[in-house]
């Protein structure tokens, strides 16, 4: 069996010329995003043990596609196929595991704002905000903590060449924590960005210096709430 709207649910946006009606997609993107957080980790649970922060968010994540089926059923929207076990691959690190959080939750939070904008039914928009402020809030800021004392742990020395590309990608990754805190964030730009800097697969003195960077101003923005 196969998800007739996999384009869709993969795309992580409404489709405003389907057919299918925008309270289904909006559902069903949910859903879908939420089986991918859970199979995601709890594949590196089993890759790796019952690790911090992941055996924490996994339960989290549980409860957030369970707290969509009821919407689901009021509204008479066919819960997706949860096919991710076939298509997640975990990367070969925890830190790696760490920096593919970081990027997840980003990715969860710019999703929920283009369904959020195409929600007009307010039951379906509360359970929408509450589910972004916890990617925002809770998972978000977990995977910062543990990226950040990897990488603050390190001592490492790097070339000027290196240092120039930390600063480079630092730059991007601040244009994209400003996006992420102002609410207007732009799905294109966040996969453009993550995709070149490879973040959930790559770790070493450039990435890991930009992450720093990038997460470090994100704590103090989170401190001055």
């Amino acid at each position: 069996m196969v998800n007739l709207d996999e384009n869709i649910l993969l795309s992580q946006r409404v489709d405003l010329n389907s057919e299918q009606a925008v309270e289904s997609q909006v559902l069903r993107i949910a859903v879908y995003d939420e089986f991918k957080a859970y199979e995601t980790y709890s594949k590196i649970i089993e890759k790796f043990g019952a690790i911090k922060p992941f055996i924490n968010i996994k339960e989290a994540e549980a409860v957030h596609y369970s707290a969509l089926m009821p919407l689901l059923q009021k509204y008479n929207v066919e819960v997706p196929i949860n096919d991710w076990q076939e298509k997640i691959k975990v990367p070969n690190s925890y830190i790696e595991c760490c920096e593919l959080g970081v990027a997840s939750e980003i990715n969860n939070i710019a999703m929920y704002d283009n369904l959020i904008a195409n929600t007009k039914q307010p039951d379906i928009k509360d359970i929408l905000f509450k589910l972004q402020a916890a990617s925002y809030n809770n998972h978000l800021p977990a995977f910062r903590k543990c990226v950040l004392n990897h990488y603050n742990g390190l001592n490492q020395s790097t070339s000027l060449n290196s240092v120039e590309d930390m600063m480079s990608k630092a730059n991007e990754y601040q244009m994209l924590l400003e996006d992420v805190a102002s609410g207007n964030i732009d799905q294109n730009k966040i996969t453009e960005i993550l995709s070149k800097l490879n973040i959930s697969m790559i770790s070493g003195a450039g990435l890991g210096a930009a992450l720093v960077a990038f997460l470090n101003n994100y704590s103090q923005e989170n401190n001055k709430e």
